[in-house]
């Protein structure tokens, strides 16, 4: 499924099998190879020793099986030839007066190479020692099959596809992955992006769980996908039993997993985000340095061999990267909410976290300085109530009177009772008193000092309102010897939907790093964990209300009228291309795309059309280069996810940058 996206569709095949029946398994395994291609696999892997059955014993010894499975290679290489696909496939090979147990490549007709096991297992209920020797005694690097010199050796590695849309990939079998040090660690460091692995994993109580972990930690520690497939019940039970496991794993994170004990074929399909990991690579300066000190330790150690398929003609249009690869297309999840997690437990886990971090580094600011006191403005909305929140737990976790936490609520010309009535409700349920000071006055009074017109509802109109708040807290927290918190949140910041020096500003933001889409989870927490039944009332109704600054008159009913997901966007569309841009380093058409198969109204997920995405992606980028100056100046604030936009942490822009390339590449799409 070559695409101009940078997705790979891998495959894990588990045929149905019959040991030593060597003609019989190649019927499936061809079979299924074009099954598999059909479905647009790029790569298709099967399991150890899958032309044979891995659990042959000492009918490996005898050269009826293992020179007729050399025949089958053959016949599967030819019988896939025009499959425009690569395939690992596993058998023994002799070699060098010694048995192997072998991955090996085939594409286009062509065996590429042979990549004996490295790690041979003889303990327990494996004795595979008795039959195979390891890829680490090999001699010669070469082998001769069909009249051709064939690479062969543990240092291969593989260029997957055609022409310019090409991976690297290196291959080990089943035991290698469970060494302390896999062959794949080399591999990765050498450049293989892709890591497969052919295994005979037998099924034993809470085994697939530790497999499972240990190909996720595999994959993020190596940053690289990873393939894994196994043998499945068709082996000999005589004394094991053999589940069919496959895992497509990338980055630390589970892309698909199959079920065990299938009776039939099992199929298992993903598409790997090359992009992904080549983006984690070029960012992850580590990994760059440790391939440096550890392929260059031994004189002998970056000996590797690069293995490609060369002049081969494609067999129809169909594999060229292809703008027909649509979103419905894609074989994997596309998370609507990168910065949730979806499981309610891993949700709780993480806000959990979140408070953790923002209260501790609140606490470790007011120690340092000595300070006892805060204040913050209260407005009844999510982002204000969330910082009051924090301050709670910071001061608690110190031990201080939370009387040192002083609330002030300033109505302006878009205060609504409900927002004000919420801000003096909470303090009043948690022991607080708040202080109400109205702004009307002092904004009128600026603008007959500037000569505004009051009935111009502009930018000047609003943002006098924010720099008016901001100057009381300011003064307000020298009156009181205290720090004005800061409540703006890590999507505002993207967004740049701040009053530069005004609600832009604060001595300490203890929500700079917590996105929009998340800020509702976590009073959602303090609702079900912290709080009581009569604080819970007004964090439920606070979390129902709509997201505004409240600069602008309510309507006529005297609800909020200005709604700022109505002016800029959902924001669970901007976060989700905030992930993607800033975490995934991806263009403008691959978040749109990505967009569109995320938000498909599928599960009750929000659906968009493809011009709703484009026209607020659109927007995104505009306002995302346009602010930039605001987030060159943030205050300090904690760091709680994968992504900080502060200069000081892991973004840093210039504030003049041009956003034309960007744009351009939307304009015609």
């Amino acid at each position: 499924m070559r695409n101009e996206f940078g997705f790979l569709r891998a495959g894990c095949i588990t045929p149905m099998l019959k040991l030593a029946d060597v003609g019989s398994n190649a019927d499936r395994i061809i079979e299924t190879a074009k099954t598999a291609a059909e479905q647009g696999c790029d790569l298709i892997v099967f399991p150890e020793l899958c032309i044979t059955g891995y659990t042959n014993a000492d009918l490996f010894m005898q050269k009826l099986l293992y020179s007729n499975a050399l025949k089958q290679l053959l016949r599967i290489t030819d019988e896939t030839s025009d499959l425009n696909a690569f395939i690992a496939v596993g058998l023994p090979v002799l070699h060098e007066n010694r048995l192997y147990n072998c991955a090996v490549m085939i594409s286009g007709g062509c065996i590429l190479g042979i990549v004996p096991k490295t790690y041979i297992p003889n303990h327990n209920e494996f004795y595979e020692h008795r039959w195979f020797s390891s890829g680490a005694d090999v001699f010669s690097d070469s082998i001769l099959i069909d009249n051709k010199e064939i690479p062969f050796g543990t240092d291969l590695l593989f260029k997957i596809g055609y022409q310019n849309n090409t991976c690297t990939a290196g291959i080990e079998l089943c035991e290698d992955m469970w060494a302390p040090v896999p062959p794949s660690v080399r591999k990765s460091l050498a450049g293989a992006e892709l890591i497969i692995n052919l295994s005979s994993s037998n099924e034993l109580a809470g085994k697939a769980d530790y497999r499972r972990e240990l190909i996720e930690k595999l994959s993020g520690q190596q940053l690289s996908a990873y393939i894994y497939c196994s043998s499945g019940v068709f082996e000999s039970s005589t004394d094991t039993v053999f589940g069919g496991h496959r895992i497509v794993a990338e980055n630390g994170r589970l892309l698909v997993e199959s079920e065990r004990f299938e009776r039939t074929d099992g199929f298992t399909y993903a598409d790997i985000d090359l992009d992904f990991i080549r983006h984690e690579r070029i960012n992850n300066k580590t990994f760059s340095e440790c391939a440096a000190t550890e392929l260059t330790r031994k004189k002998d150690a970056g000996s590797f061999i690069f293995v490609e398929l060369e002049d081969y003609e494609y067999t129809d249009d169909t594999t060229a990267p292809s703008k027909d690869f649509t979103h419905d297309m894609l074989m994997r999840y596309i998370d609507p909410a990168p910065f949730v997690p979806t499981a309610p437990e891993k949700r709780s886990e993480r806000c959990r976290e979140i408070f953790s971090i923002q209260s501790a580094a609140l606490a470790s600011r007011l120690i340092h300085i000595g300070c006892k006191k805060v204040v913050l403005g209260l407005s009844g909305g999510l982002d204000s109530t969330l910082a009051l929140l924090v301050c709670i737990e910071a001061f608690k976790s110190l031990d201080f009177d939370i009387s040192g936490i002083n609330c002030l609520t300033m109505p302006g010309f878009g205060t609504t009772k409900r927002t004000r009535s919420n801000a003096e409700k909470l303090c009043a349920s948690v022991g607080l008193k708040i202080e109400s000071i109205d702004i009307t006055a002092a904004v009128r009074q600026h603008f007959n000092d500037i000569n505004h017109d009051e009935g111009i509802k502009n930018v000047t109109y609003e943002n006098a309102q924010a720099r008016e708040r901001t100057q009381i807290l300011m003064d307000k927290a020298n009156q009181l010897g205290g720090i004005v918190i800061g409540t703006g949140d890590l999507s505002e910041q993207a967004m740049g939907w701040s009053t530069y020096n005004g609600d832009h500003m604060s001595m300490y933001a203890v929500n700079t790093g917590v996105p929009k889409t998340l800020v509702r989870f976590l009073v959602e927490y303090y609702i079900e964990h912290l709080a009581d039944k009569k604080t819970s009332g007004i964090l439920t109704d606070i979390n129902n209300t709509p997201i505004s600054p409240e600069l602008l008159p309510p309507d006529s009913n005297g609800e909020i009228a200005q709604k700022t997901e109505e002016k800029i966007g959902p924001y669970e569309l901007h976060d989700f291309f905030l992930y993607q841009v800033v975490r995934c380093g991806y263009e403008p058409l691959k978040v749109l795309f990505l967009a569109r198969a995320a938000f498909n109204g599928k599960n009750g997920i929000s659906e968009y059309t493809r011009d709703e995405i484009k026209k607020w992606l659109v927007l995104f980028y505009k306002r995302f280069f346009s602010q930039q100056f605001k987030r060159s100046c943030v205050p300090d604030g904690p760091k709680v996810g994968t992504i900080a936009l502060s200069p000081r942490a892991d973004w840093r822009m210039p504030s003049d940058a041009s956003v034309k390339m960007w744009l351009d590449e939307l304009e015609d799409y």
